[in-house]
């Protein structure tokens, strides 16, 4: 598997799996349907799991831009070879989220509720602050890619569940951090979520609330930055 073919399939696994335990507690009709932050936050971090265990020995399951940016500014990861992540990263995130349509598009027709249309594609803040969304954002990625950078071949000796440290970071972090702002931590996981909002037909949809896209592309971008520079510093 090409580093290009294995970020996109890990990137799509992600969105499948992680917008879509977001469809299955906001829509209505599924059989999760009121299930809660709990029932989201597990389903993301597993979502991570599986993603990181079915492509990480192609391209180091990277599965997201801040991650990349990190490693590469930590010195892991040839600046030559992020396009190739970057663009792997993004087509995979829409190839995800179109598929979660697919998958839940009679509970989409059946949701009267826009903001949960919304929110099953993309994040958004609990309470809008620019300023503070966007330091949760950079906080919330800088713990992510920090402890990544850690977790850079791991010696654990257990094959595919050396993927389970980064699953687990990732429910951490929902459990702990998201609250505030869905904890985006990826810009891919948003972005092209967000845009697959705004160009497929969804029944009774709001904007795709174009004034926030900003916050979870610049924010994870910024923490993983920030995480790769401390670790520089400490090494």
């Amino acid at each position: 598997m090409t580093i290009f073919l294995a970020e996109l399939i890990g990137t799509g696994l992600l969105l499948l799996l992680g917008d879509g335990v977001v469809a299955n507690v906001l829509l209505k009709r599924t059989k999760g349907t009121g299930s809660g932050w709990v029932a989201i936050t597990v389903g993301w971090g597993l979502a991570v799991f599986v993603a990181v265990f079915v492509v990480a020995a192609f391209s180091g399951a990277h599965i997201n831009p801040a991650v990349t940016v990190g490693l590469a500014l930590a010195g892991k990861l040839a600046w030559g070879e992020v396009p190739t992540y970057l663009a792997a990263q993004f087509t995979g995130g829409a190839i995800g989220a179109f598929l979660v349509w697919y998958q839940y598009r009679d509970h989409l027709d059946a949701t009267s509720d826009q903001d949960a249309k919304l929110g099953t594609f993309c994040t958004g803040p609990a309470i809008r602050n620019n300023a503070r969304n966007l330091f949760c954002e950079i906080i919330a990625t800088f713990v992510l890619v920090f402890a990544i950078l850690y977790m850079v071949e791991p010696d654990v000796g257990l094959g595919p569940l050396d993927a389970l440290p980064v699953g687990l970071v990732v429910l951490a972090i929902g459990l702990c951090l998201g609250g505030t702002t869905g904890y985006a931590i990826n810009p891919a996981r948003d972005l092209s979520p967000r845009i697959m909002h705004a160009v497929l037909p969804i029944a009774g949809k709001r904007d795709s609330d174009w004034s926030y896209a900003w916050i979870p592309v610049l924010g994870p971008l910024l923490g993983g930055l920030g995480a790769a520079a401390l670790h520089l510093l400490l090494s």
